[in-house]
C-alpha cells in the first residue's frame, strides 16, 4: 500500500444527523442532479452516489469536497443515475433470502454498469454547458459508484484526470491495469483485502490504495453512522485524503 502525506485542507464539523445540504437540485440532461461548489469553477468533480442514492451522508460528502480546499474550490455534480429508484437501505446487508431476492431483482433491472456508464460522456457535456469554465473533471464513486470509476479510469481517451473510489464494488485487478489515470482507492475492512491488494499492484499509474480497517462497506456514503465518533473521524479522514489527492492531481 502507498503512503500518503497530511492532508491539505481542514474540513468544517462534520454534521452527524439533519443534514442541510449547502448545493441545489437542478435537471441537467434530463436528470435530477445535485450540484453544490462554485458556479464559475474551472475543476469539476462527477460524484457516482452508492445504491441507495441521495443520502445525507453523499450529499454532505459532495459539499465537502466542494468547499473545503483551502486553495482550490471544485463544482460538484450529483447525477440521480437510478431516476428516483434507488435500493433500500434495509436491504444491505442482505442476511436473508428475501433481502437477496429484493436486491437482486432491484440490481438487475436498475443498476448494471453498461446500462448507465453510455451516460456519463453525455452528462459532463451538459455540466460544461451549465458551466463554461469547466477544464477539468475529477471522479469519485462510493460503493457501485466506484466500480463506475474503476471502469472509467481505464477508458481509452479518459474523461477524467483522476479517479476515487471508496468501499467499490466488485474490485477486478483487470480495471487496475487497464487504469490510465492517477487512482485512490479508499476501501473498507469488508472489502477482500486481497482483492485490495491484487488491485493496487496491477495500477501502472499515480496511486493510493487503503484499507480502514473496522469501517463497513459504505462508511463514507450512505452507511456511514455518523453519530459514531470513531465513524465520523474516518469518514472525515476519508474526505480528506480524496481532497488531497484531487488537489495534486485534477
Amino acid at each position: 500500500m502507498s503512503k500518503h502525506s497530511e492532508a491539505c485542507c481542514r474540513i468544517s464539523p462534520i454534521v452527524d444527523d439533519n443534514y442541510q445540504p449547502k448545493g441545489t437540485y437542478i435537471e441537467l440532461n434530463g436528470t435530477k442532479t445535485y450540484v453544490t461548489g462554485p458556479a464559475n469553477a474551472e475543476k469539476a468533480i462527477l460524484s457516482v452516489y452508492d445504491i441507495f442514492g441521495f443520502f445525507p451522508q453523499t450529499i454532505q460528502g459532495a459539499d465537502i469536497l466542494a468547499e473545503s480546499d483551502v486553495e482550490r474550490k471544485y463544482q460538484v455534480y450529483v447525477p440521480d443515475f437510478f431516476e428516483g429508484n434507488p435500493a433500500k437501505i434495509e436491504w444491505y446487508p442482505p442476511t436473508d433470502d428475501e433481502k437477496k431476492a429484493k436486491l437482486g431483482k432491484w440490481f438487475e433491472g436498475s443498476a448494471m454498469w453498461p446500462k448507465h456508464l453510455p451516460k456519463v460522456r453525455s452528462f459532463l457535456e451538459a455540466a460544461e454547458k451549465n458551466n463554461p469554465n469547466i477544464k477539468s473533471w475529477g471522479i469519485i464513486g462510493y460503493c457501485w459508484g466506484g466500480k463506475m470509476a474503476s471502469i472509467l479510469a481505464g477508458h481509452e481517451e479518459p474523461l477524467f484526470k483522476a479517479a476515487v473510489q471508496t468501499s467499490p464494488a466488485m474490485i477486478d485487478a483487470g480495471d487496475g491495469a487497464s487504469a490510465k489515470i492517477p487512482v485512490m482507492m479508499l476501501a473498507s475492512g469488508d472489502e477482500n483485502a486481497d482483492e485490495v491488494k491484487a488491485y493496487d499492484d496491477s495500477l501502472k499509474v499515480p496511486k493510493h490504495v487503503e484499507i480502514f480497517d473496522g469501517q463497513v462497506h459504505g462508511f463514507m456514503s450512505a452507511r456511514a453512522d455518523l453519530k459514531d465518533g470513531q465513524v465520523k473521524a474516518e469518514y472525515e479522514r476519508g474526505y480528506k485524503l480524496s481532497l488531497e489527492f484531487f488537489h495534486k492531481y485534477l
